[in-house]
């Protein structure tokens, strides 16, 4: 029996032994190869945890500021298309409102005109006639007249020997006349006055016309 108990007890030293030899062979080999990759892997993990709660709040109001200064950019824009616009049209409406009140004004003068073109016509027969002698108070009103009419910018057309125009000249009688070759004004029978643009009254006259 003690025989069979000797052979059954284990060799302490022998285990101890494995166990030791097995560290130092775990010893010997050193540590393990690490992986590059997962060395960047783990660094690019480390530089995504130095992001504050501040630089993400930085980012988000720079893309806000960013995105507010595109609209005000759009916003001036229309502003000052629409001011231009504006002053253009201002431009305009003071430009037809000068030219209407040019023409209201014209329209007026050429009024108070046409009430004084008859009595041009008298004063006209009245020298022909010889009846305004110089120095007699008829000839100093007609001269008053004259020079009321020449200040409101009145003008008489229609002389002869003038070539004839139909778009100011009224032709009460036409003679053939040898030797002409354009149709002219043989005689004035009544002088045309105009102001500006305003015809008051066309004149009327004799024209001479080209003999067949």
């Amino acid at each position: 029996m003690t025989d069979k108990n000797f052979d059954e007890v284990p060799d302490k030293n022998q285990d101890a032994a494995g166990v030791h030899g097995e560290g130092s062979d775990a010893q010997a080999s050193g540590p393990a190869p690490q992986n590059p990759d997962s060395t960047e892997a783990a660094a690019a993990e480390g530089s995504d945890d130095d992001l504050t709660v501040d630089d993400i709040l930085g980012a988000t109001q720079t893309g806000e500021a960013a995105a507010e200064d595109a609209v005000l950019a759009d916003l001036e824009s229309t502003l000052l298309n629409d001011l231009k616009r504006l002053q253009a049209e201002y431009a305009n409406y003071r430009r037809r409102t000068e030219d209407q009140r040019q023409l209201e004004i014209e329209r007026a003068k050429g009024e108070a005109a046409k009430g004084l073109v008859p009595v041009l016509d008298d004063l006209d027969r009245a020298a022909q006639h010889g009846d305004l002698v110089e120095g007699t108070p008829f000839a100093a009103i007609a001269e008053k007249v004259r020079a009321v009419v020449e200040r409101l910018g009145v003008v008489s057309y229609g002389e002869k020997g003038e070539e004839f125009d139909p778009q100011r000249h009224e032709a009460i009688f036409q003679q053939p006349t040898p030797g002409v070759e354009k149709t002219t004004i043989l005689e004035v029978v009544e002088v045309g006055y105009r102001l500006g643009d305003v015809e008051l009254r066309p004149a009327k006259v004799v024209v001479a016309v080209p003999a067949e």
